[in-house]
Parts: structure tokens; sequence; C-alpha cells
């Protein structure tokens, strides 16, 4: 199937009146930074519609299709030298934060393996000339005045690595993100106050460390003072995840993942770690390990910055589709586990994040890690049981779900 205009309609009516601004919906006057490639043009142009009619305004970064002849990235890495990887046009980007309220990215790969021969190396280099804009924009998101959300737009590309028809792919989006809903807006909202109240429950326990144990699990994580745990608010749509980035230095024991993930457009397939006193100590991948081991190596990429779980009974999505969006927030028979290499969340932080100092967040233990936040996902049954700080352990997640009263 394509898509029709109803249901892109609906679409852009989710991301602008629900997503952006935190799942607050846009505000007149508000800015939108809006990016997405030539394959998305129609869902582009709904979503810019939608800003407009709204009294919004856009600023548009509307890309050239990823593909292996027309890819400007894929350009690059085949032609430029190592300065050229590492060019970052600091005014431009400076700009674009300055002047941006919200970021609006439209996820869609027309090649999910544009850059699958293109060294690993190389690809780093590239990724990290970034990491300046990645701080500007997390600077801006401390101090309350920005706010990011993500949204899928299927191509035949990625429904043949999800092994899936084109249709079949749609319907998951559709059925994920309510758009056959006749108020799909209000429908997000009420999902979003039922994982609220879950993540309440979370918050009033006071965990010190969780223990995630199954026959491809077992591996402690150390919570940390001064954390809540958040769930995806618009940030990603759909998202019925709950999640908080830990103290990364209490992390110990072993992890297998049953679900593959792409970064840097290579797909990495049966990845196992092992952790010692919050460091990566041992890692392995049946498919891409070379990939894996180059973004591990990245300076603190080697230490966790999410642990997260999602509630079956929530999520609509039932079938891999070869994107972290969506593979993240699958649901199925036992929910899912994932957790995020590199880059800590502060808005996991209780008090106020502009008034914490880099020396500050590294004493609690958030991961800096501005180049890298890789999810890695496993479905396998597993269960979690929590040890409060009063010494106490409470099962808070089995078969799937939740088990908070």
């Amino acid at each position: 199937m394509q898509p029709d205009k109803g249901i892109l309609e609906k679409y852009a009516q989710v991301m602008v009146h629900y997503a952006v601004n935190n799942g607050n919906g846009i505000q007149k006057g508000d800015t939108v930074f809006l990016v997405g490639q030539e394959c998305t043009r129609d869902l582009f142009l709904a979503i810019a519609n939608e800003i407009y009619a709204a009294g919004g305004n856009v600023i548009s970064n509307y890309l050239p299709n990823n593909t292996k002849e027309t890819s400007l990235a894929r350009l690059l890495l085949q032609q430029g030298s190592d300065e050229q990887l590492s060019f970052f046009a600091r005014p431009y980007w400076q700009g674009i934060v300055d002047a941006t309220d919200h970021i609006l990215f439209i996820i869609s790969e027309p090649d999910v393996h544009y850059l699958a021969d293109v060294p690993a190396a190389k690809l780093s280099l590239m990724n990290s000339a970034r990491a300046p804009y990645m701080k500007m924009r997390e600077l801006k998101e401390q101090a309350g005045k920005l706010s990011w959300t993500l949204c899928l737009y299927g191509t035949q590309s990625m429904a043949d690595e999800a092994g899936l028809t084109l249709d079949e792919y749609w319907e998951q989006i559709v059925d994920a993100c309510y758009l056959r809903e006749p108020d799909p807006v209000s429908r997000w909202k009420t999902v979003q106050a039922e994982i609220e109240a879950i993540k309440d429950k979370l918050d009033a326990l006071a965990i010190d460390t969780v223990h995630i144990k199954g026959e491809d699990v077992d591996l402690h994580v150390q919570i940390g003072e001064h954390r809540k745990w958040l769930s995806g608010g618009g940030k990603n749509i759909p998202s019925f995840e709950i999640f908080t980035s830990p103290d990364w230095r209490g992390t110990n024991g072993t992890i297998r993942f049953n679900q593959p993930l792409y970064y840097s457009g290579k797909r990495i397939a049966g990845v196992a770690l092992e952790f010692a006193n919050g460091v990566v100590i041992k890692s392995s991948a049946a498919e891409n390990e070379d990939a894996l081991k180059e973004m591990i190596a990245q300076e603190n990429a080697d230490k966790v910055g999410e642990f997260s779980l999602t509630d079956r009974r929530h999520s609509r999505i039932t079938k891999f589709m070869a994107t972290t969006l969506f593979d993240e927030n699958m649901g199925g028979a036992f929910g899912n586990t994932h957790i995020a290499l590199g880059n800590a969340y502060k808005d996991t932080f209780t008090g106020d994040m502009a008034a914490v100092t880099e020396e500050e967040w590294a004493d609690m233990g958030y991961n800096s890690c501005p180049k890298v936040h890789t999810d890695i996902i496993s479905t396998s049954d597993r269960t979690v049981t929590a040890t409060l700080r009063d010494g106490r352990k409470q099962v808070i997640y089995q078969d799937g779900q939740f088990t908070l009263d």
C-alpha cells in the first residue's frame, strides 16, 4: 500500500499537535526544523502544511534520497579527505539551533544498505564531526527551550529488510500510530497518560538497582540517585517504552540481544556484551562485528546511557521493522528490553538540568558521549527484579509487562 491522503493528514496531525513540544503540540509562532528525504515528500508536505495551518514556521532540511547513486553522505565518504569528513559548519548549525523550537525528523531509508561497503573508520570520522551540533542541541534542550521528535515513512527497501511486504510494513505503522482512529491525537494522549501512571509507580519505589534475568541475560544495572523514569512524551512516534539513564558505573553482567541493530548503514546482528564496573569488557556480533567494535571504541561508547522496558499491553507493534524507532517499542509475547550504549538522557534528572555543571553530571554517573546513542534490543523472555533503597526486593516486570500494583 501507499498511504492515502487521509492517513497522511492524520499522521501530520499527530506529529504537529501531539508529538512536538514533548507531547504538548505546537504553539502559534513556534519554529520547526523539518528533516526528511525525497522519498518522504508526501508526508513532509503534509506536516509542513499542518505546521503552517497552526501558525508555526518551517525551516526545511529536505535532502536527496540516501541511495548509492544519490546520497550526499556517500559522496563525501567516497571522495572526501579526512579534513572534509571532519568539516563542521559551526555558525550554520548554531544558527539552526538558535532559531528552532522543535526538530522533527522523518526517518526513512530508500536503500537500507547504501553505506554497507564503506569502511567503519570513515563512518566514525564523519559521525564524530556532528558531536558539536549534538552538544548545542543538548544545552538548549536542558534549558527547556528545544524539543525533538521522530516518525517513520516506510519504503520498499525497509520492508524487504524486515521480511515484509510494503503493505504489511505500512500496516504496522498505521496500527502503531492509531492512524485509522477518528481522533489519533486524543488517542495518543490517553495512551500516554496510562504509561505515565506506570512511570509514576516506578518513581515512587525508589529503586537502587535492577537485575534482568533470563536465558540470554544476567545483568545488574544501578539506577543511581536523583533519577526519574521517563516515557516517550511525544519524542518518538510511536513510543510505548519507559526508560531512564542509569549510573553507568553500576552495570555488571552479560546480555545477548536477539534483534539486529543498524549503525551507520550497517546491520549488526547477534550482539553479545559483558560489563564490569560499567564498562564493556567483551563484545561480539555474528554479523558486522567490526562495526560494533568500531562504535564501542569511540570515547564513552562502551558505557550505558539508557535502560528501557516496553509493556506488551500497550504496544501494537508485533513484527520486526528493521528500524530502531519501531523495534525498541515492540510488544509481542514478551515486550522488549533494550539498553543504549553512549550518551545519557539528562532529562531523567529530578532537578534543574540547567543548574548542573559537567563535573556534577559526571559525579552522578551520567554518561557523556555526544557521538553515540545506540539502542540494542531484545524481545526474549526475562524477569526484572528491583532492589529498593531500603533493601527490599520486588519483581517489577515479568512475562512482558510491568507487575506494579
